[in-house]
Order: C-alpha cells, then sequence, then structure tokens
C-alpha cells in the first residue's frame, strides 16, 4: 500500500492502542478509589482488566506492522498521554466517572464502528471483540449517571460533570476539515472526516443528556 496509508493505519492503531492502555489505568488508578461500594469497585476493576486486553490486542496488530509498543507499559500515565488532553485523566468525583463512560466513552465507539469496517482487514477484525466490551462500558456509565440523576443534587453533580469534560470529549475527533481525515475516508481507514464524526457522536449523546434532565453544553 502507499506509504500514506501505512503511516495513517499505524497511527491510527497506535493512537487507540494507547488510549486503551490509558484507559485501563483510568479505571484502577483513577475510578476505583471513588467508586462508593464494593460493587462498584468490582465493576472498575472489570472494565480495567478489559481495557488492559484491549491494550494487548492493538500490540499484536502493531507487532505484525513491525510496531512495538512495550515501552508504553513502563511509562507513567503523565509520560504516555501523547494523544490526549491530560485533563480527562483527573476526574475527582463519581458523577465524572458516569460522564466519562456514557458520554465520553461513546466518542471512542463512534471511531471503534469506523474501524470495524476498515479497509485494513486484521485491524477491523479485531475491533469487533472491543466493540463488544466497550458497549458494556458504556451502559454501566449509563447506570451510574441514572441513579445520580434521580435526585435535584445529583443532576447538579452530572452538569458539573458533563460542562467539564464536555471539551475535552469534542478534542478527541481532532479538527473538523483536516487533510489527513479526508486522505483516510479515502483510502478506506475512516468513513467519515473529522467534523462529521464530531457531528454523529453529538447527535447520539445528545437525547443521552436531555434524558437525564441536563442540557447540552454549547
Amino acid at each position: 500500500m502507499p506509504r500514506d496509508y501505512q503511516k495513517m493505519l499505524i497511527s491510527q492503531i497506535t493512537i487507540n492502542t494507547e488510549g486503551e492502555l490509558s484507559g485501563g489505568d483510568d479505571y484502577a488508578l483513577m475510578f476505583l478509589p471513588l467508586a462508593p461500594t464494593s460493587e462498584e469497585r468490582q465493576v472498575c476493576a472489570e472494565r480495567a482488566a478489559e481495557e488492559y486486553d484491549h491494550y494487548k490486542i492493538g500490540k499484536r496488530i502493531l507487532a505484525n506492522l513491525g510496531v512495538d509498543t512495550t515501552h508504553m507499559e513502563t511509562q507513567p500515565l503523565s509520560e504516555r498521554m501523547l494523544f490526549a488532553d491530560e485533563r480527562m485523566h483527573t476526574c475527582t468525583t463519581w458523577a465524572e466517572r458516569g460522564i466519562y463512560s456514557y458520554i465520553g466513552e461513546e466518542t471512542a465507539m463512534v471511531m471503534l464502528r469506523e474501524f470495524a469496517e476498515s479497509s485494513y482487514k486484521p485491524w477491523a477484525e479485531a475491533v469487533r471483540t472491543i466493540i463488544l466490551d466497550e458497549k458494556i462500558h458504556i451502559a454501566h456509565g449509563a447506570r451510574v449517571c441514572r441513579n445520580l440523576a434521580d435526585t435535584d443534587e445529583g443532576r447538579e453533580q452530572l452538569q458539573a460533570a458533563l460542562d467539564r469534560l464536555w471539551p475535552m470529549f469534542v478534542g478527541i475527533f481532532g479538527s473538523a476539515n483536516t487533510k489527513r481525515s479526508k486522505l483516510a475516508v479515502r483510502y478506506g481507514l475512516r468513513k467519515t472526516t473529522n467534523g462529521e464524526a464530531i457531528e454523529l457522536w453529538r447527535e447520539k449523546v445528545a437525547s443521552r443528556i436531555t434524558n437525564l434532565g441536563l442540557h447540552v453544553p454549547e
């Protein structure tokens, strides 16, 4: 394949793989200590294990492309976050934990659904396994949010969490109209440009937000 295709593919898988490893750290090191019950701590531990497994899937795909990600495993989170807003990894409330999963992890799901139709078949097949787990992550975030939304205080906490994290969720998609995302679409590595993906995500989460009694940030 053309060199541009190869570079974009490797970058795409590397970013996702790094994100999965960091996501495991988030569940284990950030969300688990916030969990109010032993049941919720168990859920966070289970989600962490799944994220680490997703990292291992990406690691295997990259190894077949001549890329070794082992160095990521010994890096502290602060050094590893090459592709993410560091504020995403500083959640301090249980409401932020719920919003992170219910609204924020949908950003990953938008992209994963596209990757599942990738022109690079080994990656497409691997991603389909990851999607099954990510649906569970989002569902658990939904449960946390709905429980909190039963009270006025809980809705206030959720709105504050959403307002703080929203710009970071939007930023995950990158600049709306980059030539790179258009070329990825042309090569079959993506189905949408960054701008189109943002709109898909907004449409998906808007009803979730209003159903919780919250308003969508501007």
